[in-house]
């Protein structure tokens, strides 16, 4: 039977042990609120593991401001997906990190990664994974920290920088990361704007070049500045005052920085409201995306005078700053196409290809280096943008997206022939599950299985290709984990601007996957079947039978290694030592509220024995109640129980 480590949300009372991190406290995914971080424990020092942490918290803070950032998207074009995009630029970061720190783990226990290891591989994750105009300039803002980064830790900080720092090396790093960050994004940008993305990350710079004390100080100091710069950048472009809005990319940067900052501090939780209503001023018709705004002649002064080292800023980009971009070739503010794709090409060809994409749109975005770029354009000839690539080097992962709605004109990349030409179905119904049994019982049912194994969620990239390999218009999309809302709503937003309609329910186990899979009708209007499973969802209540693995102190009490324990919700209820025994506790308990059928998912390993017991024990204490079994396979839980 696989074992299981497991921590529950403490009990109202004292707790069982000294001031300081219980022995053996172990974290389990189901028992922290949905989306929250993955790591607690934070070190101060800007090393591998704050970068880790730094990765974790990030994509937390844009799961959770998602929505909200996405519903202020009115610049550069309203197609209201700006925070999606961060979302999954950064998601690809983070699991870029934790690749690298998998890779010297199963070299030894005490293989560690470095901070240049670290860093280096957050650049690359977010470069390949980079969508969108903001998400295109939050990875050249990561890579030009990771070029400061990189470097030797041992090497010396300038004279002139070092001075009057106030605190350890690491500070006057960070401090250089961040001036570097801002100079390398305004060098990808062909035309910067100020009131956007950029003028929050060259705030943050210009602070944390002030900033006396330690990383977390310069870190604090680089996000109240981000913040402080975002509260203004309506007065700096004309679309954002007339919604009454911050600029969506700023917004989605002050979510980075802060999450940098906590990672510093050791603080985890979020600062106060950071989300778009805490800029917005009431009553801004933030979710209705107005025309963007016309090109002016001349640019809109800001609120403060720029200080010297603005001006310095902004000596580097061949266009200079402007207020809005030119109007697109044929009198169009608003181009046709977005198109993005990596590219693999020499340095050298990146100036011509600038200057051929420059003339054929706006909100051109050229980032990366050494071989690999990420190119963004907006265009009205789509051809054309990608012809240049072509002539310019290898051109991949290319993606044309119409901003009319009618998703993305060219196939995703690898996909077969066959997947380009057959007709799409009409439904489908795709389901994360955590074995190869309930895959099998998913496809069986009709639906497109993600089998997921312990310690390995699915990314987004890996539910938007189940959408696509699901190949139907109108897709239902259940995650079955609470972990997985941001990565799931993450994945369908993505799906619906390739045309796709999706429908997330926000399922939270397996068995209440099984339960709007079983309701499932194809014939029915999308949203009558749509509200039918969710329906189904919500009046199944769920548990899990686990073992644990340490000493730790529940809800139900201290349990130790080799217990069995019963979570009802996500919650300890019930500590025992057999597991059909303390199943038979888990059920009484559930029952005891009503119901009309039990369900058993039993993991590898459980025998029969275990679910033919449970069954006479629901038939003997609750008349009327109809049980089923599957054999789930999963590795752990060893048993899933649904109630409906």
């Amino acid at each position: 039977m696989a074992a299981r480590a497991v921590t529950c949300r403490p009990a109202p009372r004292p707790p069982a042990f000294p001031p300081g991190p219980a022995p053996g406290l172990v974290c389990d995914h189901r028992s922290t609120a949905p989306g929250s971080p993955r790591r607690t424990h934070v070190p101060h020092t800007l090393d591998a593991a704050a970068v880790r942490t730094w990765c974790a918290l990030a994509l937390d803070a844009l799961g959770r401001a998602r929505e909200e950032i996405d519903a202020i998207n009115v610049y550069p074009v309203p197609d209201g997906d700006t925070g999606t995009n961060l979302y999954l630029t950064v998601e690809s970061a983070a699991r870029a990190v934790d690749a690298v720190f998998d890779g010297h783990a199963t070299t030894g226990p005490a293989s560690r990664p470095t901070l240049p290891d670290a860093v280096r591989a957050m650049a690359h994750g977010a470069l390949i994974g980079a969508r969108g105009n903001s998400g295109t300039i939050l990875a050249q803002l990561l890579r030009g920290m990771a070029e400061v980064l990189a470097e030797d830790v041992a090497q010396d900080v300038d004279d002139a920088d070092a001075e009057g720092m106030g605190g350890p090396d690491d500070a006057g790093q960070l401090r250089r990361a961040l001036r570097r960050a801002v100079e390398s994004a305004y060098e990808g940008v062909a035309r910067p704007v100020e009131g956007t993305i950029l003028t929050v990350a060259a705030a943050a710079a210009d602070a944390a070049a002030e900033a006396q004390g330690d990383s977390a100080a310069v870190a604090r100091a680089a996000d109240e500045a981000a913040r402080s710069a975002l509260a203004m950048t309506p007065g700096q472009l004309d679309a954002l005052g007339r919604a009454g809005v911050v600029d969506s990319g700023g917004l989605g940067l002050v979510e980075v920085i802060g999450a940098l900052a906590r990672a510093l501090s050791g603080e985890t939780a979020p600062w106060g409201p950071r989300g778009a209503r805490a800029w917005t001023r009431p009553p801004a018709p933030y979710r209705q995306h107005p025309e963007p705004a016309p090109p002016h002649a001349e640019p809109v002064p800001p609120h403060a005078e720029p200080s010297p080292r603005a001006e310095t800023r902004h000596q580097a980009p061949a266009h200079g700053p402007m207020p809005c971009p030119a109007a697109a070739p044929g009198g169009s503010t608003t181009p046709a196409f977005e198109v993005i794709y990596l590219l693999d090409a020499d340095d050298t060809a990146i100036p011509r290809l600038r200057t051929r994409l420059d003339a054929l749109g706006d909100s051109l975005v050229v980032v990366g280096g050494d071989g690999l770029w990420n190119v963004h354009v907006h265009v009205d000839d789509a051809g054309a943008a990608v012809e240049a690539g072509i002539d310019a080097g290898r051109p991949h992962r290319i993606r044309i997206t119409h901003f009319a709605g009618s998703g993305v004109t060219a196939a995703a990349p690898g996909e077969p022939a066959a997947a380009r030409t057959r007709e799409p179905a009409q439904r489908a119904v795709v389901a994360v599950v955590p074995g190869e049994g309930l895959a099998a019982l998913c496809t069986d049912a009709g639906a497109t299985a993600v089998a997921t194994r312990p310690g390995e969620p699915p990314a987004s990239g890996e539910l938007v290709d189940a959408i696509r390999r699901a190949n139907a218009r109108e897709v239902v999309l259940l995650p079955n984990d609470p972990e997985l809302q941001h990565t799931a709503a993450a994945a369908a937003e993505q799906a619906r601007a390739e045309g796709v309609r999706v429908a997330l329910i926000p399922t939270r186990a397996a068995v209440q996957g099984i339960a709007a899979l079983a309701v499932h009708e194809p014939a029915r209007r999308f949203d009558e079947d749509v509200v039918a499973m969710t329906s189904a969802a919500g009046a199944t209540r769920y548990a899990e039978l686990a073992v644990a693995e340490r000493q730790a102190w529940t809800m139900a009490g201290v349990c130790q290694a080799g217990d069995v324990l019963g979570l009802i919700d996500g919650d300890v209820v019930v500590i025992g030592s057999d597991l059909a025994v303390t199943a038979g506790t888990v059920l009484d308990r559930m029952l005891a509220a009503g119901g009309e059928m039990v369900t058993l998912v039993l993991g590898a390993g459980v025998p029969d024995a275990v679910a033919e017991r449970l069954e006479r024990h629901v038939r003997g204490a609750h008349l009327a109640v109809d049980t089923v079994v599957y054999r789930g396979g999963q590795q752990s839980p060893p048993l899933l129980i649904g109630i409906e």
